[in-house]
């Protein structure tokens, strides 16, 4: 099993004085290094609008590189505009991953847009920064990785990384709708695709993690790290029902691989599991692994799946 040391809960979006854009949630956290801070990217919403709907935006936040649980600065503005009308992304961008290649940072996120007989649809999108990661700009109006006839909606919880020159993308992609009490209740597995750009992606067609607690089981937020000569998956999971609730709530898991195609799931590896008090007593997820000066650090969500914050945790000793 691995051990983490939870550092506590680092950003709580509701402590920001002025932009009514970032009122809560500090959702699926990312990562860029810079010299003498480390930016980690964050989806927020404003206020629910008259008839209880709302966006979401994508914003950061930026850690003392050598004391990370210390804020130095937070975004003065969302990093990418919403869609225009009818667009993949017009009511939301949420989850965001970055990269840098060259020059350039580049963004993936998932789209959102509202639908009449289910609440959302969601499909994957890129975004491009010229100015170090603080704002992008979409590469077009529709998504780079979108429905198909085997994943025939919620394209989303886009996770991407570089390994051996060749592009990998982690998303999940919905299965089915669930009416649960009378509300519409998505359920999604892991897949992958890979690509030598970045732009052009191949898909795996097929589910990449076995599903545990049931054969409707929800996972999201892939994230995968090379350490000690294997790939380490971090992930969470839910119950397909009554999931707003300690009992049945997210949780992370874990599973290792060694050629990026074939997954040993093993959740007593990860590590990490909620607290007996507090911000995250109810429920942790969205896992992001990162590396920063020699140390290993995961961030997280805590309960109601983020909408105070995020928080972080070192490991101690190795992935292995």
């Amino acid at each position: 099993m691995f051990e983490w040391k939870k550092l506590g809960k680092i950003f709580t979006p509701q402590a920001v004085q002025g932009p009514a854009w970032l009122s809560e949630f500090a959702q699926a956290p990312s990562s860029l290094l810079f010299d003498d801070f480390v930016r980690i990217y964050f989806s927020c919403r404003p206020p629910a609008d008259d008839q209880g709907q709302y966006v979401s935006r994508s914003a950061f936040v930026d850690l003392d590189r050598t004391d990370l649980p210390k804020v130095r600065a937070v975004a003065a503005e969302p990093i990418l505009a919403l869609g225009g009308l009818g667009e993949f992304d017009e009511f939301g961008t949420y989850p965001v991953s970055v990269i840098r290649t060259g020059e350039d940072v580049r963004a993936y996120y998932a789209g959102w847009t509202r639908c009449e007989s289910v609440p959302f649809n969601v499909a994957i999108g890129m975004a491009v920064s010229r100015d170090n990661g603080r704002t992008f700009k979409k590469v077009g109006s529709g998504p780079i990785l979108p429905y198909s006839p085997d994943e025939p909606f919620v394209m989303s919880g886009p996770k991407v990384r570089i390994y051996g020159g060749v592009w990998y993308l982690w998303y999940i992609a919905g299965r089915k709708w669930k009416v649960v009490d009378g509300r519409a209740e998505p359920v999604y597995k892991i897949r992958m695709a890979t690509s030598d750009d970045g732009f052009r992606w191949v898909k795996l067609h097929r589910d990449l993690i076995e599903s545990r607690v049931e054969e409707d089981e929800a996972q999201a937020s892939p994230d995968v790290i090379f350490a000690n000569g294997k790939y380490h998956m971090f992930f969470c999971y839910r119950h397909s029902c009554h999931y707003r609730s300690k009992e049945k709530g997210y949780r992370i898991g874990y599973a290792s691989s060694t050629n990026l195609l074939d997954w040993v799931r093993d959740d007593t590896k990860a590590g990490i599991d909620v607290s007996e008090h507090g911000w995250d007593s109810e429920m942790i997820s969205y896992p992001h692994v990162f590396e920063v000066d020699g140390r290993t650090y995961l961030a997280y969500l805590g309960n109601q799946v983020g909408r105070e914050g995020f928080g972080l945790a070192e490991l101690q000793g190795l992935l292995a």
